[in-house]
């Protein structure tokens, strides 16, 4: 089992937005059975709050149900217990960092880093912005989710 840990600020927006999308590429992939999936916060702004409803929303018209989820703070065992720890930002990298014990420090990673090609070294936080920054959220976060689907391929799924 692989299991990717999604992480953004407060857990609210963007890394529960990559968790339900991945959850729904490894259903399509038929690898749903083969990677375990979660989302974290770098802060406990929101714990045990949903997602927001922008982003409940814009999830929705894509057909990924994000209203189970809620939000929660990353944990020290979740450090040891991930093998894929992947920030929404530089920020969020950054807090991970300093957060993580140095035998796990090779886990941590920008999501972008899977989707090169887009140009986008972050995902840009929505949260204060209108709807169009969730929409912009789905579809880098999908881009790179599929490039991290085929980088699991490539070195840790059997053939």
């Amino acid at each position: 089992m692989i299991r990717i840990l999604f992480v953004c600020l407060g857990n609210i927006c963007r890394s529960p937005t990559a968790q339900g999308i991945m959850a729904r590429v490894l259903e399509e992939e038929g690898l749903a059975g083969l990677v375990e999936v979660d989302s974290a916060g770098t802060h406990a702004f929101h714990v045990g709050e949903p997602p927001d409803p922008r982003a409940q929303e814009a999830a929705a018209r894509r057909g990924i149900d994000l209203s189970g989820y809620r939000a929660r703070r990353i944990t020290e065992a979740d450090f040891a217990r991930f093998d894929y720890i992947l920030a929404m930002d530089r920020e969020n990298l950054e807090a991970l960092q300093r957060a993580c014990p140095p035998q796990h420090a090779g886990k941590l990673r920008l999501l972008m880093e899977f989707a090169p090609d887009l140009g986008f070294e972050e995902v840009p936080d929505p949260y204060y912005g209108g709807a169009a920054g969730f929409e912009q959220v789905i579809d880098l976060v999908e881009a790179a989710v599929r490039g991290l689907v085929e980088h699991l391929r490539r070195e840790r799924l059997p053939a």
